[in-house]
């Protein structure tokens, strides 16, 4: 392929050099840049990728993209764009021959239940008899493959790469997760959707975004800007007209000339549920699709899931997949790592690990857990430090208010202090009204359950344990039969990052072995 191939594919302001050279493949980190790559020079935060360009034309760049003018040796070979990341996707898609146009690709957005919504629909697609892969937060997957996600969504040229790679695997059918940071950064530019999910909108990222308002503007690009841009002839937008901003969303996308599927708890919307019983073991009942019934079991818990199965439900039907299938799917999907996922036990105490890290996630997640114990509920949890400082208090109140015992312990910390992080959330838990437990000694009462922990087995309140193990052990030995232990903020991850070291820390893991510590 050479370069003046690329120029098709739109974007270009301004090309000097020699447009025939041949494009061996695409990089915009210079210290990976190959002999005949093309190099994107893009501006970022922290470093600017055109301070690079020079040692790009060194290593054997056939090409640099650039936005600005550069002073370059005449013989270099430069393109200049009015937006470097936006080139980067459109000739990614070019580079590997657009695969997105060979693959029934939904794509779903949303401050939360996106993971969930990924797992549903390849469970469905699944059903239907298809291949499908799927690119989201726990991983990238297809046919046994397995690849870790280091981001929601992954660059244009690895996101393009990968997708090329699931066609040539024989994959029909990709179910993916689309960040705000992956539609403001255009890492989806080039892609070719067929339906696009809304999922919910809630605060989180406002240390990336302006505010709440420059949030919601970017998830809607999904659907105003990369699916309207989608060649594929049939494409729908699937909206969660329940949240005041689906509602909104679904105004801009109908403008846009779009179809638009609904779903939602009222009758009024497209896909609503009819009857539901609900409990801890999952939820059965009918969904109403467009004047037709659909019979659903799912071993997912919660009113939130029961969002999350009306998403993929509607997906399904946009994609025009058998209701067999989807009902099928729905049913065989079981826990999602990390989302309400259930840690068993002899012990009579309902443990559940869940991602739950803004305040809408753990609003949602106490609610639902709230009706389906007999006993206490407990809510364990911390927030990331070097992040949204505004989230702590709101997310200390929201735990104040809807659990019995809380406490209060380290997410990621990063380069923040653990206890200060800690204050600012406790801060919300003082204004709920909950008073704190003092436990001065805390590593000797943990040992020994005849000491105050036994109080708080009858009381509620909040008590601080800034190391996470130590918190976990606390509350589970503060846990009685017939309790709910809610431990959230970190699910599927397998990490912790204390300053700039990053540690094996799993919750599963760990509340498993912590559990066989007190049945031993």
């Amino acid at each position: 392929m050479r370069l003046e191939e690329f120029m098709r594919a739109g974007e270009v302001e301004e090309a000097h050099g020699d447009l025939e050279r041949v494009v061996t493949g695409l990089a915009y980190d210079s210290s990976r840049v190959e002999r005949g790559n093309i190099f994107f020079c893009i501006p970022g935060t922290r470093m600017d990728g055109h301070t690079f360009a020079p040692q790009a034309l060194e290593r054997g760049a056939a090409a640099v993209v650039v936005e600005r003018k550069l002073r370059l040796p005449p013989e270099a070979t430069w393109v200049r764009a009015s937006n470097v990341r936006r080139t980067m996707g459109r000739w990614s898609a070019h580079f590997y021959s657009y695969p997105g146009r060979r693959l029934l690709l939904a794509g779903v957005t949303g401050t939360n239940g996106k993971t969930t919504v990924t797992y549903l629909l390849e469970s469905i697609l699944q059903a239907a008899g298809m291949v499908t892969g799927v690119i989201g937060t726990i991983n990238y997957r297809y046919t046994g493959k397995v690849f870790p996600a280091l981001h929601t969504t992954p660059e244009s040229v690895q996101l393009q790469a990968l997708l090329a790679q699931m066609v040539g695997a024989g994959v029909q059918s990709v179910a993916m997760e689309v960040s705000s940071h992956a539609l403001a950064l255009e890492r989806v530019r080039g892609m070719d959707f067929d339906v696009a999910v809304f999922t919910n909108l809630s605060r989180d990222h406002l240390d990336f975004h302006s505010d709440m308002e420059d949030y919601f503007l970017t998830k809607s690009r999904l659907f105003t800007d990369y699916l309207k841009e989608s060649s594929k002839r049939r494409k729908v937008a699937v909206i969660h007209a329940q949240d005041p901003r689906g509602r909104e969303l679904a105004g801009k996308v109908r403008a846009a000339g779009l179809d638009v599927l609904t779903f939602g708890r009222d009758a009024r919307w497209d896909v609503h549920p009819l009857r539901v019983e609900s409990g801890l073991d999952g939820q059965k009942g009918k969904i109403g699709v467009g004047g037709r019934e659909l019979e659903f079991s799912s071993r997912l818990v919660g009113e939130t899931n029961l969002e999350n199965i009306l998403a993929a439900v509607a997906a399904g039907f946009a994609l025009r997949l058998p209701a067999r299938a989807v009902a099928e799917g729905v049913a065989r999907c079981g826990s999602v790592p990390g989302r309400l996922e259930r840690v068993l036990n002899p012990l009579g105490i309902s443990v559940l690990v869940d991602y739950a890290h803004t305040p809408d996630a753990l609003e949602k997640a106490l609610r639902i857990l709230r009706p389906l114990g007999q006993g206490k509920l407990f809510a364990l949890f911390g927030c990331g430090g070097d992040r949204d400082r505004g989230k702590r208090p709101l997310m200390g109140e929201i735990a104040g208010r809807l659990s019995d015992l809380v406490v209060l312990t380290s997410d990621n910390p990063r380069s923040e202090e653990p206890l200060r992080i800690i204050e600012e959330i406790e801060a919300g838990v003082c204004q709920a009204g909950m008073r704190k437990f003092q436990i001065s000694n805390h590593k000797s009462q943990i040992e020994n359950p005849k000491s105050k922990i036994e109080n708080l087995k009858l009381e509620s309140g909040y008590c601080v344990e800034p190391d996470r193990r130590a918190a976990i052990r606390l509350a589970l030995r503060c846990a009685r039969a017939g309790d709910i232990v809610l431990i959230a903020g970190k699910g599927h991850e397998d990490y912790q990052i204390l300053g700039s070291k990053r540690i094996h820390f799993d919750d599963r893991e760990v509340v498993r072995e912590e559990l066989q510590n007190i049945s031993s």
